[in-house]
């Protein structure tokens, strides 16, 4: 998100920022499409050669590609377009994110130049290694498919960031600053609850609409600590 962010933020004008956005936005349905279709040729591929699917659907299509199931050519191409979408997608993520804690958070455009090249240094280091953890994390995790996980945990990180956004888009009430932290804290606790306890509450489990539950909340909340 702050790598995309950057990308807006370095047009010259607002003009040009929306204009990177629709386009941006806009690119990302034809090549969701690409991939989801690609997926879909994959399980029936799986399925026409009778190959046995593998615990983890991550694990699909680089069996299928190195397995020897395809020409070697393939397995080839696939470690190439691996390697180079993870760098791509690394580097650019790290350096928004050091960029935006270093100028944000540390601010080392007002330190001196021997203590802020220090500090830039460190959080490159840092962050790498924080990048590190969450990839082994998520290996630990052992779940199903990375994607899923990654839907879960946005449901309650993304909630309280779409619940701000709406609140500020569609109403124009003063808030308490000091309220906002709550706000947009307690929400995803609550969240939390209910989807542990749905089952047993409501007789179903939540899934990905915990995103749009978080959302919600935030919303109300952000709504009851208005200034009136």
């Amino acid at each position: 998100d702050q790598d995309m962010m950057q990308k807006n933020l370095s047009c010259k004008n607002l003009k040009d920022a929306k204009k990177n956005m629709y386009w941006y936005g806009s690119a990302f349905l034809p090549v969701n499409l690409l991939f989801l279709s690609l997926g879909v040729l994959l399980y029936m591929y799986e399925a026409k050669m009778g190959i046995s699917a593998p615990e983890r659907a991550d694990d699909l299509y680089p069996m299928i590609a190195l397995g020897g199931y395809l020409p070697t050519i393939v397995g080839v191409l696939f470690i190439l377009g691996l390697v180079s979408a993870a760098y791509s997608s690394a580097d650019s993520a790290l350096t928004a994110l050091t960029t935006a804690f270093s100028l944000d958070i540390l601010e080392v455009d007002k330190m001196p130049e021997k203590k802020a090249k220090r500090a830039r240094i460190i959080t490159h280091l840092a962050f790498t290694i924080l990048t590190v953890i969450v990839i082994l994390g998520f290996r630990a995790l052992k779940q199903d498919s990375i994607i899923d996980t990654i839907y879960v945990l946005a449901g309650y990180t993304y909630g309280p960031l779409l619940g701000l956004y709406s609140f500020g888009l569609f109403t124009k009430f003063k808030i308490y600053d000091k309220l906002v932290v709550p706000a947009t804290v307690l929400p995803p606790i609550i969240t939390g609850i209910l989807d542990y306890n749905s089952m047993t509450w409501f007789g179903f489990q939540l899934g990905y609409e915990k995103l749009i539950l978080n959302g919600a909340l935030t919303f109300l909340f952000l709504w009851l600590i208005r200034k009136k």
